[in-house]
Formats: structure tokens, sequence, C-alpha cells
């Protein structure tokens, strides 16, 4: 598909996923906060629910919860699902739009693994399935009992989720496959659990019948694995434009950095919320957590990386038969885009090259055509600014050259 289609495609399905996003995660954590802010008051029987007082927008909001079922349930009831269902919808299409339509782009990494576009769909869709079906089959064995136990061990499964990715795929591949995962988890917490057992509840008191409490007490453990999976997944998800989160062969560590990070800031807020007083000690936790995944994704070594027993990246070349740029293509991004978009980049202030994508071979120029054709050729948003002087007819040529490759596609 035309380069210019696939950047609009991606903006308007990462555009829809932002939105629907930013209602799950802000219903979300109101729910986990107003659960917290309940009281008893003199309108409910004591140890039979609670209710809280808000003022927002002018007006004053007076909430109640029930934990015994109500005597008359209203004709009108709002049902908080469809903010998770269009997140997980809409970042599922994206999903597909850039990482398997363009999979030997995004996905797919020789070096790691040469596997065919089709093979890595299935292997990726195969992966958040499983990490479903295990992650429910934990919550409904023995294990779950343990709330510890359970944390732990699924900490352990979404570690082992990621390196298994990272041997597949590529390594912004194997990044936002975990991060989908753990999305899938919390979504299919609130398809295949949270809504049907609220929906048994209120089929329940329609038959004058007294609900199950187990149904509400499963569908809030599940409620607040999500809380706290919340903040790792949305950092998983943005890396994909920072390339030092997950370059390092230890991002699998990372993940797991990040995700103690992000439960020890939402403890800190659940806990505040609950009355337990302000815990503090959790944000120095999570910066040491967010420190060393920084440390852990330095490209380059440097004095104690070793007494852990991480060495650096190797440098990567090319794999042997990959397609090569023309030389006259390759001789100008090498001039003028090289100096970023390589394995150690020479611009002051740059670690990484940019997105992850590396110019400094005629190989990786030629997997990278359709962006260099974008950014440098149909637009002159690279190089940015024109630092380097590229000319116009250097762009010119770059467009040629997409050109007959789109035309090839086509």
């Amino acid at each position: 598909m035309d380069a210019i289609a696939m950047e609009w495609g991606s903006l308007l399905l990462r555009w829809v996923h932002i939105i629907t996003g930013i209602a799950w995660i802000g219903s979300s954590f109101y729910f986990m906060h107003l659960d917290a802010a309940l009281r008893e008051g003199p309108l409910l029987p004591k140890g039979q629910g609670g209710e809280a007082w808000e003022v927002h927008g002018g007006g004053f909001y007076h909430v109640r919860k029930y934990l015994v079922a109500p005597e008359n349930l209203p004709k009108e009831l709002m049902w908080h699902k469809w903010e998770s269902y269009s997140t997980w919808i809409s970042g599922f299409f994206l999903l597909v739009w850039v990482y398997y339509m363009s999979a030997d782009l995004y996905l797919i990494d020789p070096a790691v693994r040469k596997i065919t576009p089709v093979a890595a769909a299935l292997c990726g869709l195969g992966g958040l399935a499983l990490g479903w079906l295990v992650y429910d089959f934990l919550c409904r064995s023995p294990l779950a009992k343990n709330d510890v136990a359970l944390a732990a061990v699924g900490f352990a499964y979404i570690i082992l989720m990621a390196y298994l990715f990272q041997q597949v795929f590529s390594a912004r591949g194997a990044f936002v496959h975990t991060g989908a995962l753990m999305a899938t988890m919390m979504t299919g917490n609130v398809f295949f659990i949270i809504i049907p057992n609220q929906a048994k509840v209120v089929k329940s008191l329609i038959a004058g019948e007294a609900p199950d409490p187990a149904l509400g007490k499963i569908g809030k453990t599940r409620s607040t694995h999500n809380n706290y999976l919340t903040l790792p997944v949305l950092f998983l998800m943005m890396s994909g434009h920072y390339p030092l989160t997950y370059s390092s062969p230890y991002a699998y560590i990372v993940v797991g950095f990040v995700l103690v990070a992000g439960a020890l800031v939402r403890h800190f807020y659940n806990q505040r919320h609950l009355g337990f007083g302000d815990a503090w000690w959790a944000w120095a936790a999570a910066a040491i957590a967010m420190l060393a995944a920084i440390y852990i994704s330095m490209p380059a070594s440097s004095s104690g990386r070793e007494i852990l027993g991480l060495k650096p990246a190797p440098a990567l070349a090319p794999v042997a038969g990959l397609p090569r740029a023309p030389r006259e293509v390759a001789d100008i991004i090498g001039l003028r885009c090289a100096m970023c978009h390589a394995q150690e980049p020479s611009w002051p202030g740059l670690a990484m090259a940019p997105k992850g994508i590396r110019l400094d071979y005629p190989e990786f120029v030629e997997r990278y055509k359709q962006e260099v054709r974008l950014f440098s050729g149909l637009t002159r948003a690279m190089p940015p600014n024109n630092l380097s002087g590229m000319t116009e007819e250097e762009r010119a040529v770059i467009r040629r050259w997409g050109a007959a490759r789109a035309a090839s596609l086509n």
C-alpha cells in the first residue's frame, strides 16, 4: 500500500485509539478512586454500602454504592464497558495496520528470525490469545486465593512472554506485542468476567432473587488487576517512539522494572484514597525501578554493567542476501541521513537512531524505502530543518527510486 495511505491510516487509527483509551483509563481510575472514597452514611444500612459527595463543574454529586442488592433498579442503567471494548478494537486494528500489513518493515527482523509476514502475524495473534488464556487460568486456579502469589506468578509470566516475543520479532515489535498482551488481559477481564458477572447480578435482581456476592467480589478483583496494569501498558504503547526502551537485548528486563514502577505508583494512590495515608516510599521505589530500566537500556558499555553480567548489544550488520538500495541513493542517504540514523549516531545529543531506523547500510536504506520516500522525497520532514543540506536534486532521486518500488508493489 502507498506510504501516504499507510501514514494517514496509522494517524487516524492512533487518534481513535488514544481517545478511547483516555475514556477507559479515566473511568477506571475514577471508579477505583470512588470505591476508596466511599464512606458509611445514614441512607444505607451499616455494612451494606457507602456513599460519597463530590463537586465538579459547578454542581454537587451524591454517589451511593450498594453492596447488597437495592430494592429496585431504574429502567436506565449505565454500563461502563464500551470504553474498554473500543480501546481494544481500535488498538487491534492499529496493530494490524502498522505491524501486520507492514510486517517486513516493523515486525520482522531477519537478524532475529527469518519468518514470513503471515507467520509473524499468526505468532502475534497466537501470543495475544495465549496471554489471556494463561492469565485467566491462573485467576481461576487455587493460586488466586493468595493475591501476592498470583501477582508474582503473573509478573513472571509477562516477563516470559516479553522474552519469547523478543526471540521472534523485531525489538520494536516485541515491545508493542507485550503491551498488547497486557491490554488483551485487561479487556478480557471486562468482556469475559466483569460485565457478565454484573449482568448475572442484574438478572437476579429483576427475578427478585438475592445475587451471589461472589460475582461482585470476582469482578472487583479483576478490576483491580486492570488498575495496576494500566500505567505499564501506556508506557509500552508509547515506547515505539523511543528506541532506547526496546533496543537493548535485555528489553524484557526493562518490561519488568516498568511493571514494578507502574504498580507502585498506582499503589500509592490506591492507599491514599482508602485513607491509609501517603506511602511516599512507593515513589522512591518506583524511581529506583525506572533508573534500573534506564541503566539496562543504555546502548554502550559502562563501568558496573559487567558486574551484573549485562553486555552491550553487538553492532548489527545486515543479514547476507538482503536487497540493497542503488548506490546513488545509498550515497545520498549516507551523506545526508546516516549521521543520525546509525548504530552509533555521530550527531550530538542522539544516543540511538531516531525511531530505531538505521540507514547506515544500503540494505537498511532499501528496507525503509517507503519511509525515506515519504519523509525525504515527497515531503521535507527529513532531515529536520534540512540540517544536512539535502538538495532538491537529491530529493528527486529519492522520489524516483521510491516511486519505482511503489509501482512494483501495486
